[in-house]
């Protein structure tokens, strides 16, 4: 497709405010797939503010990868001008939208690093590459990602393994590494969440976190990943709704002048899109009522308004805010330049007719498994040996039993310790109690990763009690743990963990097979041997 951007300039004023403001929409075709209808429009809502408020984008999630294509190209026939089409796909599109390729966390790659930093490069490249290979195909112009957070503390409830790791240098390396593999493909990338939400013991999804550091130590840590970002040329900042005291005792950093035109725009040299982290968010939203929360994003220096809580009432807010003076004409044309010269990137190129059937390719899936397995932690103790003349129990403990998309029936967490016979038992940190009273040989595998709203990175008081009890009892005979390295940290420190264990930073199928196989030491042959039932996921 060629010259399909219409001439700003002739835009009314709300329509260029329309431009700056993104909304959340569900991936799902149908209404009654909503899945989260508070921040989810119906397609009548939907389609009525793309025709009229000639709004600039949408962030997406939900819906399998393929289903993503046509709704991608739904959205895109309702609006007028063409729109950008995001989503938080930090771990590639597959994390949101099945079918595509999923990859482990980012701090796979850092633990990677740990011992050879030309390798995890070369997969953060792959990583950048392959997720904006896919979200093209699917209609996906805009990546959310990569994070540059640097994730040194470890009650971090939010951030924890989605960022690169706790080294600025590390970090800095793998997110240029990213961006650059992601500029083979016309999708914009995103460093986020500035200037900093790696030091923070809650999450700005419920609360504002506060920020206490000087600057001293805010430029040569938290700001350094950031810098290298914007020196690779990476297309936009998310903001990170912070208290920077520091900076601004008095802004969160997404309202901040201080920190968006003069640090980001000023300091650091960065003349991209800047974009605010969701404006629902508890971390901003509790700051001021929704219409001044969207005028003091603008007069900090935000482009795009990311969620805001009625995409209308914040564009009527803008509006009048130019007509009493607040704000300026050239203020609202300064952010149209550069969401035009983004949108010139994505939509002024010849259109790709590649077929959906092209996503998570078998040399894509390769590379997630080689990162799996090269990021894989595991005891000198290995293998675990089956005692086949005893009962035994797979104890399967999850944050959440019913946010466990990870774990279906045919997954390898269930089905190869059952051929090893493991009967299961799948509980929650909720509903721990009841499993002490079971004194059968026990292969433990927990699943728990700091994830948005969870409001806690590890385990709660609670179930180490209970873990404690169990590990008293001798009837822990192997573990396996999966997503966050600080709970491994916690088990190794608080328990005595003579038993064989191991660790994986991801919880998807290829990381449960992988894990269970060194574990049990056992080769893709005998698996095949033992079922054939467990498809590709093994080597």
């Amino acid at each position: 497709m060629t010259n399909l951007l219409p001439n700003w300039t002739q835009f009314t004023l709300k329509e260029k405010i329309g431009q700056m403001i993104v909304v959340r929409a569900s991936g799902y075709l149908f209404d009654h797939q909503i899945c989260y209808p508070v921040w989810e429009a119906s397609n009548a809502q939907l389609s009525h503010w793309l025709e009229t408020l000639n709004l600039g984008g949408v962030i997406l999630l939900g819906g399998s990868a393929a289903e993503l294509l046509l709704r991608t190209q739904q959205l895109q026939q309702w609006s007028k001008t063409p729109l950008f089409i995001a989503a938080d796909i930090e771990e590639g599109v597959g994390q949101r939208f099945s079918g595509a390729t999923w990859f482990p966390p980012p701090m796979a790659l850092g633990e990677i690093a740990k011992s050879d930093l030309p390798l995890a490069r070369k997969y953060a490249y792959q990583m950048g590459e392959i997720t904006a290979k896919e979200s093209v195909k699917i209609g996906i112009n805009w990546i959310l990602s990569p994070i540059v957070d640097v994730n040194n503390n470890p009650d971090n409830p939010v951030i924890n393994i989605r960022s690169f790791g706790d080294n600025p240098k590390v970090v800095s390396e793998l997110a240029k590494a990213f961006i650059e593999g992601a500029k083979n493909h016309p999708a914009l990338t995103t460093a986020k969440h500035f200037p900093g939400h790696g030091d923070t013991s809650n999450d700005s999804h419920l609360n504002l976190p506060v920020i206490s550091h000087d600057n001293e130590r805010l430029e040569g840590l938290e700001l350094v990943p950031f810098q290298a970002a914007i020196d690779a040329k990476v297309d936009s900042v998310m903001t990170a709704h912070l208290l920077i005291n520091a900076w601004d005792k008095d802004n969160p950093a997404t309202l901040s002048k201080t920190i968006l035109t003069n640090k980001l725009k000023q300091e650091l040299g960065f003349n991209g899109l800047i974009v605010t982290d969701a404006l629902i968010m508890g971390g901003v939203a509790k700051f001021a009522d929704s219409e001044e929360i969207a005028i003091k994003a603008v007069e900090a220096g935000a482009d795009i308004l990311l969620m805001p809580d009625d995409p209308e009432m914040a564009i009527n807010a803008v509006y009048n805010a130019v007509e009493t003076g607040r704000l300026t004409t050239e203020r609202i044309d300064e952010s149209l330049q550069k969401i035009w010269q983004a949108k010139q990137k994505l939509f002024n190129h010849q259109k790709d007719n590649s077929s959906v059937y092209q996503l998570s390719q078998k040399e894509d899936r390769k590379t997630v498994k080689n990162i799996i397995k090269d990021s894989l932690r595991y005891s000198d103790n290995l293998p675990l040996n089956v005692n086949t003349e005893s009962s035994k129990r797979n104890l399967i403990v999850v944050d959440d039993i019913l946010n466990a998309d990870f774990l279906e029936r045919q997954m390898p967490a269930f089905t190869i310790p059952n051929l090893l016979g493991y009967k299961l038992q799948l509980v929650d940190q909720n509903t721990f109690n009841y499993v002490l009273e079971d004194n059968q040989e026990t292969l433990l595998q927990i699943f728990l990763r700091g994830n948005p709203f969870r409001g806690s990175a590890g385990l709660n008081e609670t179930s180490k009690n209970y873990y404690h009890k169990l590990f008293k009892k001798s009837t822990i005979k192997g573990l396996i743990i999966y997503g966050s390295p600080y709970v491994l940290d916690w088990f190794k420190t608080e328990v005595k963990l003579d038993i064989p264990w191991v660790f994986s930073y991801g919880q998807m199928a290829e990381s449960q097979a992988i894990a269970c196989q060194k574990l049990f030491n056992l080769s893709a042959s005998k698996l095949t041997e033992m079922s054939q039932n467990l498809g590709d996921v093994f080597i």
